[in-house]
């Protein structure tokens, strides 16, 4: 362990040396991974072809400026815009960019029409990410403390209640946009009660008041809900979308993806990024999506991820503690009904990966790879903890 590296995080007592398909290897054990590096590895690790895109790309060109054109990036873009229905695509390097991205954007649309303090509508329990733009969106006063002051122009509203909106329409006229998360992974998995009715509700109140509806896929999309983006499980389209983790299967990339009027608010010299979109980047993520697409891994996602939830419901039937099992594809929440946090470390002992997130739901985000043999251990291994836990 390095003395040099700043205590940003709470690292769990294992380094990993090696990793095949859902399984990673310390120097000497293996490990079953559900957390996929929180939603990154929708390939799994290692994936020969995958492997093969990146070694070929670095061995041809890792990065060039933006100044000049980029055939990987170009081919990237219009494979996005191809798959989501969408136009423009403003490539960075994670969500918390792609977020801020969005957040810019939205801002000059507000001057564009001449209102000079635009505001954006934001959700408690949300999360968009650390930099100081994004922490001020997110919905969490332990992300957000110590760093006041915070950025200003945003409203925050109750999750899954289209009613507050509504009502935020009625008195703050400077509201330009509605940034929301399709499913709030790090709030806890939280799904709207009816996702497609809230999601269509809160484009038609766009539509009628001429806002952006800005959607946060950076956990939901790339296949994780069994769709390439959660809002293509309702009828509506979004006017931005932003993008990360499963896009590069961890080679890092973000993207801010755009559509109609909100596709031509950047012009030149309003954004931009020095590594975003570089050819070994955006190569990645073209095999990321040409892989997923060849290997069935959307029906696999929404398939494998139900039988997980099936199956833990009936692992888990009349175990005192457990409040519900929720899931929207491969993501996965267990809510039990007092703080688990201490679930991360057992789990790790029994070679399982998760991750406890809102104190009390066990977060499970797997591959997009896993198969039913995979899925039937990983649901052995955490019902015996859970259980386990909740009988203290």
């Amino acid at each position: 362990m390095s003395d040099h590296l700043m205590n940003t995080y709470m690292r769990q007592p294992v380094t990993f040396t090696k990793g095949e398909g859902v399984w990673l290897w310390d120097h000497h054990e293996k490990y079953l991974d559900a957390l996929s590096g929180v939603a990154v590895n929708g390939l799994g690790h290692a994936h020969p072809k995958l492997v093969d895109a990146i070694a070929k790309q670095a061995g041809k060109l890792i990065h060039v400026s933006n100044i000049y054109h980029i055939a990987e990036q170009e081919a990237l873009a219009d494979k996005l815009c191809e798959v989501s229905g969408m136009d423009k695509v403003f490539f960075c390097n994670s969500g918390c960019e792609a977020n801020e991205a969005a957040i810019k954007l939205a801002r000059l649309y507000g001057h564009n029409k001449g209102i000079q303090s635009p505001e954006i509508i934001v959700m408690d329990q949300s999360f968009h990410g650390r930099t100081l733009a994004t922490l001020s969106a997110t919905g969490n006063r332990k992300v957000q403390a110590g760093f006041e002051p915070l950025v200003g122009g945003f409203i925050r509203v109750p999750y899954d209640d289209v009613e507050a909106v509504r009502q935020v329409a009625l008195h703050h006229p400077n509201v330009v946009a509605v940034l929301v998360e399709p499913v709030q992974g790090e709030g806890g998995i939280n799904i709207p009660k009816d996702a497609g009715a809230y999601l269509e509700n809160l484009r038609q109140i766009c539509d009628a008041h001429d806002w952006l509806l800005m959607l946060d896929e950076v956990q939901t999309g790339v296949a994780r809900t069994g769709t390439w983006f959660a809002f293509q499980h309702t009828s509506i389209k979004p006017d931005v979308m932003s993008l990360a983790k499963g896009l590069g299967s961890g080679v890092p990339i973000g993207a801010c993806v755009a559509a109609g009027k909100a596709a031509e608010v950047f012009t030149y010299g309003k954004h931009g990024s020095t590594f975003g979109g570089n050819p070994l980047a955006t190569a990645a993520g073209l095999a990321t999506l040409n892989i997923i697409e060849e290997e069935g891994l959307l029906a696999n996602a929404e398939k494998i991820g139900d039988l997980i939830r099936e199956n833990l419901l009936a692992a888990l039937k009349n175990t005192q503690g457990v409040v519900t099992v929720r899931n929207a594809g491969l993501m996965i929440g267990i809510e039990l009904d007092r703080p688990c946090g201490e679930l991360v470390k057992t789990a790790l002992e029994a070679r399982l990966l998760i991750n406890v997130t809102a104190d009390t739901v066990v977060r499970l985000l797997p591959p997009l790879i896993m198969n039913e043999t995979e899925a039937a251990e990983l649901v052995q291994r955490l019902s015996a903890l859970i259980k386990a836990f909740l009988s203290k």
